[in-house]
């Protein structure tokens, strides 16, 4: 079977290895718009089986508005290599680390704008309570207070216990014959057609995906810590979320004393079902706190 081309970066944008001190990560890198005052610098992580394509249709606006803006695949996310049996390499500890070299490594005269969405969104939290100095604001999309709801729970255990005895490939084979991917624990929704997702899919390490949903089964509440850091919050979902209850999201948002923007027609990922709106969200609150 052929395999598709990877999806083109958009209009402007170039992908490309970063190099940082923690090892190189794949990158789509969209800088500001040319007639655009440069405002900023943004890096962008993705969900638990996502990859940087989750944010391909939030570069162009958020150019527009003078933001450059990277989306990173992390350690044995899709294109970023990562051991593929070493479960320790993906502690959130590690993965936290690898975000501070990122952002590090971007080159930025001022701090960045950090955006992590759902596990993404745990790992920048993490890698704020680590050291928040490199960063200008962080934003939480559909992303919670801790563990993700039972329900999401029972299909990332079975995805668990599916990888514990069969190969990728195979996986994912079982996976499309019960339902779509993203019912079925399977893959989150992405952009392009069933073998782009198949390809995006056997890119990620089998550890990575063993070690990562585990912490969105066991994730503690680190609300609190996150509150008592000087770093300006904005929690952004859709108006549905079977992951985190948009309820709690809100209940998050307060005790944060974060902005809090809900998406309507979004559900767990307004970047994919909602990009203009999203984009436009974080921009208007990036605005609001600009680097220095």
């Amino acid at each position: 079977m052929t395999s598709p081309a990877p999806l083109a970066p958009p209009p402007g944008a170039r992908a490309y290895p970063l190099r940082t001190a923690r090892g190189e990560f794949a990158v789509v890198d969209a800088p500001v718009a040319p007639d655009a005052e440069p405002r900023g610098v943004a890096l962008l992580l993705p969900g638990f089986t996502g990859s940087k394509e989750d944010f391909h249709l939030m570069h162009e606006p958020l150019a527009a508005r003078g933001y450059r803006t990277v989306a990173v695949d992390g350690r044995g996310q899709f294109e970023s290599k990562g051991p593929a049996d070493d479960e320790t390499a993906y502690a959130q500890g590690q993965l936290a680390r690898d975000v501070l070299a990122q952002a590090e490594a971007l080159g930025a005269d001022a701090p960045v704008h950090l955006l992590g969405h759902s596990l993404g969104g745990q790992i920048a939290r993490a890698a704020v309570l680590l050291d928040h100095s490199p960063f200008a604001s962080l934003t939480l999309v559909s992303s919670g207070p801790a563990e993700i709801s039972t329900a999401q729970q029972a299909r990332v255990k079975l995805l668990r216990d599916a990888l514990a005895v069969l190969p990728m490939a195979e996986v994912w084979e079982a996976i499309l014959a019960m339902g779509a991917p993203e019912d079925v624990g399977g893959p989150a929704r992405g952009l392009g057609g069933p073998e782009q997702l198949r390809r995006r899919w056997l890119g990620h390490s089998p550890a990575q995906l063993v070690a990562t949903g585990q912490q969105l089964c066991a994730e503690p509440d680190r609300v609190g810590e996150l509150a008592a850091v000087p770093l300006p919050c904005h929690v952004l979902s859709g108006t549905r979320d079977e992951t985190w209850p948009v309820p709690l999201l809100d209940e998050m948002a307060r005790r944060l004393g974060a902005r809090r923007t809900v998406v309507p027609g979004a559900e767990h990922s307004p970047n994919l079902d909602q990009p203009l709106p999203t984009a436009l969200a974080v921009a208007g609150f990036w605005d609001e706190h600009p680097a220095r």
